[in-house]
């Protein structure tokens, strides 16, 4: 289990560089250690947050067949920048949901090619 987790949290903090880099006017990362540091506080949400998130907003997520769960994972993603303190942030709401729907795909993608392997 904490191999998966910190496998996660290094993909996650590379993905944060790279989307940091290609998306600069939506998320700004004010360095590599920032960046890991930004994922593990998300794996941390991830672990700890968002199971009560998605129980709380399963009427909703149902209603928007599973939309917002993206919306879920944005507002995971402005948690962690409230915590981070300006060393990692988005620009608006718009943007970490962006950010969410890219991560989201991207973590998809690596998950899948790691349990095919």
């Amino acid at each position: 289990m904490y191999l998966g987790f910190w496998k996660r949290v290094l993909i996650n903090g590379i993905f944060f560089i790279a989307i940091a880099g290609l998306y600069s006017s939506g998320l700004h990362v004010a360095n590599v250690w920032v960046a890991f540091m930004a994922a593990f506080v998300l794996g941390l949400l991830n672990t700890f947050v968002k199971p009560f998130l998605i129980i709380l907003s399963l009427p909703i997520t149902l209603w928007t067949m599973g939309l917002f769960y993206f919306v879920i994972n944005a507002l995971l993603l402005e948690l962690t920048s409230v915590v981070m303190k300006g060393a990692f942030y988005f620009t608006s709401f718009g943007s970490a949901l962006i950010v969410a729907i890219i991560v989201s795909i991207v973590n998809l993608i690596v998950t899948n090619y790691f349990m095919n392997r």
